[in-house]
Protein backbone atom coordinates (compact mmCIF):
# COMPACT_ATOMS: atom_id res chain seq x y z
CA UNK A 1 0.00 0.00 0.00
CA UNK A 2 1.29 3.46 -0.82
CA UNK A 3 2.07 6.11 1.78
CA UNK A 4 -0.92 8.03 0.42
CA UNK A 5 -3.25 5.16 1.24
CA UNK A 6 -1.91 5.09 4.77
CA UNK A 7 -1.99 8.84 5.14
CA UNK A 8 -5.23 9.19 7.09
CA UNK A 9 -7.41 10.75 4.44
CA UNK A 10 -4.85 12.61 2.31
CA UNK A 11 -4.88 12.17 -1.47
CA UNK A 12 -2.12 10.31 -3.21
CA UNK A 13 0.69 12.61 -4.34
CA UNK A 14 -0.06 13.85 -7.83
CA UNK A 15 -3.43 12.17 -7.85
CA UNK A 16 -2.05 8.62 -8.07
CA UNK A 17 -3.69 5.24 -7.64
CA UNK A 18 -4.72 4.28 -4.10
CA UNK A 19 -5.66 0.83 -2.82
CA UNK A 20 -8.86 0.59 -0.78
CA UNK A 21 -10.05 -2.43 1.21
CA UNK A 22 -13.75 -3.28 1.28
CA UNK A 23 -15.24 -2.66 4.73
CA UNK A 24 -17.58 -5.63 5.19
CA UNK A 25 -19.04 -4.18 8.39
CA UNK A 26 -20.73 -1.36 6.49
CA UNK A 27 -21.01 -2.83 2.98
CA UNK A 28 -24.03 -4.74 1.73
CA UNK A 29 -24.32 -7.34 -1.04
CA UNK A 30 -27.68 -9.03 -1.67
CA UNK A 31 -29.06 -11.45 -4.25
CA UNK A 32 -32.77 -11.28 -5.11
CA UNK A 33 -34.37 -14.41 -6.56
CA UNK A 34 -37.75 -14.29 -8.26
CA UNK A 35 -40.44 -16.71 -7.21
CA UNK A 36 -42.07 -19.40 -9.31
CA UNK A 37 -44.57 -22.09 -8.45
CA UNK A 38 -46.42 -21.64 -5.16
CA UNK A 39 -44.01 -18.88 -4.14
CA UNK A 40 -45.17 -16.73 -7.07
CA UNK A 41 -48.78 -17.11 -5.95
CA UNK A 42 -47.98 -15.55 -2.59
CA UNK A 43 -45.62 -12.98 -4.09
CA UNK A 44 -42.63 -14.05 -2.02
CA UNK A 45 -39.30 -13.40 -3.75
CA UNK A 46 -36.43 -14.84 -1.67
CA UNK A 47 -33.52 -12.51 -0.95
CA UNK A 48 -30.09 -13.66 0.21
CA UNK A 49 -27.23 -11.68 1.75
CA UNK A 50 -23.51 -12.40 1.59
CA UNK A 51 -22.09 -12.45 5.13
CA UNK A 52 -18.44 -13.32 4.51
CA UNK A 53 -16.47 -11.66 1.74
CA UNK A 54 -13.32 -9.64 1.07
CA UNK A 55 -12.43 -7.20 -1.64
CA UNK A 56 -10.06 -4.53 -2.91
CA UNK A 57 -10.64 -1.45 -5.02
CA UNK A 58 -7.84 0.50 -6.66
CA UNK A 59 -8.37 3.86 -8.30
CA UNK A 60 -7.40 7.50 -8.39
CA UNK A 61 -9.71 8.87 -5.65
CA UNK A 62 -9.93 12.24 -7.38
CA UNK A 63 -10.91 11.09 -10.86
CA UNK A 64 -11.72 7.38 -10.65
CA UNK A 65 -9.15 6.62 -13.32
CA UNK A 66 -7.37 3.29 -13.09
CA UNK A 67 -10.32 1.74 -11.26
CA UNK A 68 -10.23 -2.00 -10.59
CA UNK A 69 -12.17 -4.34 -8.33
CA UNK A 70 -11.60 -7.82 -6.97
CA UNK A 71 -14.27 -9.37 -4.76
CA UNK A 72 -14.26 -12.82 -3.13
CA UNK A 73 -17.47 -14.11 -1.55
CA UNK A 74 -17.65 -17.28 0.52
CA UNK A 75 -20.50 -19.20 -1.08
CA UNK A 76 -21.47 -20.83 2.22
CA UNK A 77 -22.04 -17.39 3.77
CA UNK A 78 -25.16 -16.63 1.70
CA UNK A 79 -28.13 -16.47 4.05
CA UNK A 80 -31.85 -16.06 3.47
CA UNK A 81 -33.17 -12.70 4.68
CA UNK A 82 -36.90 -13.10 4.16
CA UNK A 83 -39.50 -14.06 6.73
CA UNK A 84 -40.08 -17.66 5.72
CA UNK A 85 -41.11 -20.38 8.13
CA UNK A 86 -38.15 -22.11 9.73
CA UNK A 87 -38.88 -25.24 7.70
CA UNK A 88 -39.03 -23.40 4.35
CA UNK A 89 -35.94 -21.36 5.26
CA UNK A 90 -34.01 -24.52 6.05
CA UNK A 91 -35.19 -26.10 2.81
CA UNK A 92 -34.26 -23.12 0.63
CA UNK A 93 -30.88 -22.54 2.27
CA UNK A 94 -30.09 -26.25 2.09
CA UNK A 95 -30.95 -26.33 -1.62
CA UNK A 96 -28.93 -23.17 -2.22
CA UNK A 97 -25.78 -24.55 -0.60
CA UNK A 98 -26.21 -28.05 -1.96
CA UNK A 99 -27.74 -28.48 -5.39
CA UNK A 100 -27.47 -24.84 -6.53
CA UNK A 101 -24.05 -23.53 -5.45
CA UNK A 102 -22.46 -26.84 -4.41
CA UNK A 103 -20.49 -24.68 -1.98
CA UNK A 104 -18.47 -27.61 -0.63
CA UNK A 105 -16.98 -28.13 -4.11
CA UNK A 106 -16.98 -24.47 -5.20
CA UNK A 107 -16.39 -22.49 -1.98
CA UNK A 108 -15.73 -19.08 -3.52
CA UNK A 109 -17.56 -16.69 -5.83
CA UNK A 110 -15.02 -14.34 -7.42
CA UNK A 111 -15.43 -11.17 -9.48
CA UNK A 112 -12.31 -9.60 -10.99
CA UNK A 113 -12.26 -6.47 -13.13
CA UNK A 114 -8.79 -5.07 -13.91
CA UNK A 115 -8.17 -1.40 -14.60
CA UNK A 116 -7.62 -2.13 -18.29
CA UNK A 117 -11.26 -3.28 -18.58
CA UNK A 118 -12.90 -0.39 -16.73
CA UNK A 119 -14.37 2.82 -18.10
CA UNK A 120 -15.20 5.97 -16.16
CA UNK A 121 -17.78 8.60 -17.08
CA UNK A 122 -18.05 12.01 -15.41
CA UNK A 123 -21.08 14.28 -15.47
CA UNK A 124 -19.94 17.39 -13.66
CA UNK A 125 -18.59 17.40 -10.13
CA UNK A 126 -19.42 14.80 -7.52
CA UNK A 127 -20.15 11.10 -8.12
CA UNK A 128 -19.24 9.42 -11.38
CA UNK A 129 -20.19 6.25 -13.22
CA UNK A 130 -17.79 3.33 -13.48
CA UNK A 131 -18.45 0.43 -15.83
CA UNK A 132 -16.62 -2.71 -14.78
CA UNK A 133 -16.00 -5.25 -17.54
CA UNK A 134 -14.67 -8.17 -15.57
CA UNK A 135 -15.09 -11.89 -15.09
CA UNK A 136 -17.35 -13.71 -12.64
CA UNK A 137 -16.40 -17.17 -11.46
CA UNK A 138 -19.40 -19.01 -10.02
CA UNK A 139 -20.07 -22.73 -9.61
CA UNK A 140 -16.75 -23.48 -11.32
CA UNK A 141 -17.68 -21.51 -14.45
CA UNK A 142 -16.10 -18.19 -15.48
CA UNK A 143 -17.94 -15.72 -17.70
CA UNK A 144 -17.57 -12.07 -18.64
CA UNK A 145 -19.89 -9.78 -16.71
CA UNK A 146 -20.40 -6.03 -17.04
CA UNK A 147 -21.35 -4.18 -13.86
CA UNK A 148 -22.25 -0.46 -13.77
CA UNK A 149 -21.69 1.40 -10.51
CA UNK A 150 -22.17 4.90 -9.19
CA UNK A 151 -19.07 5.89 -7.24
CA UNK A 152 -18.79 8.51 -4.50
CA UNK A 153 -15.04 9.04 -4.06
CA UNK A 154 -12.81 10.68 -1.50
CA UNK A 155 -9.29 10.14 -0.21
CA UNK A 156 -10.66 8.66 3.02
CA UNK A 157 -13.36 6.38 1.57
CA UNK A 158 -14.79 4.99 -1.65
CA UNK A 159 -18.49 4.20 -1.82
CA UNK A 160 -20.01 2.41 -4.81
CA UNK A 161 -23.52 1.17 -5.38
CA UNK A 162 -25.52 -0.38 -8.19
CA UNK A 163 -27.17 -3.55 -9.42
CA UNK A 164 -26.80 -6.17 -12.13
CA UNK A 165 -28.41 -9.43 -13.19
CA UNK A 166 -27.06 -12.97 -13.46
CA UNK A 167 -28.66 -15.93 -15.18
CA UNK A 168 -28.04 -19.13 -13.23
CA UNK A 169 -28.09 -21.24 -16.38
CA UNK A 170 -25.07 -19.31 -17.71
CA UNK A 171 -23.09 -20.90 -14.88
CA UNK A 172 -24.50 -24.40 -15.29
CA UNK A 173 -26.76 -23.95 -12.27
CA UNK A 174 -30.23 -25.44 -12.09
CA UNK A 175 -32.55 -22.96 -10.30
CA UNK A 176 -33.93 -24.15 -6.97
CA UNK A 177 -36.97 -26.39 -7.20
CA UNK A 178 -38.07 -28.26 -4.09
CA UNK A 179 -41.23 -29.71 -2.56
CA UNK A 180 -42.38 -31.12 -5.88
CA UNK A 181 -41.85 -27.82 -7.69
CA UNK A 182 -44.11 -25.80 -5.36
CA UNK A 183 -41.05 -23.93 -4.06
CA UNK A 184 -38.81 -22.75 -6.89
CA UNK A 185 -37.10 -19.66 -8.25
CA UNK A 186 -36.63 -18.34 -11.77
CA UNK A 187 -33.37 -18.36 -13.72
CA UNK A 188 -32.56 -14.67 -13.45
CA UNK A 189 -31.17 -13.18 -10.24
CA UNK A 190 -30.83 -9.50 -9.35
CA UNK A 191 -27.68 -8.60 -7.42
CA UNK A 192 -27.53 -5.32 -5.50
CA UNK A 193 -24.48 -3.84 -3.82
CA UNK A 194 -23.56 -0.89 -1.64
CA UNK A 195 -19.82 -1.18 -1.09
CA UNK A 196 -17.75 0.95 1.26
CA UNK A 197 -13.97 0.69 0.98
CA UNK A 198 -11.28 2.41 3.00
CA UNK A 199 -7.49 2.84 2.54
Amino acid sequence: MTDAAEGAGHPAPGGGIVKFKVDTRTSRFTIQAFAGGMLSAIGHDPKFAARDYTGEIECNPETGEGASLKLNIKAASLQLLDDFSSKDKQTLEGSLQGEVLDSAKYPEIVYDSPASSTTVKHEGDGPFTVTLNGSLTLHGVTRRLTIPATVFPSAAMIRANGEFTVRQSDFQIQPVSVAGGTLKVKDELKCTFDIVARP
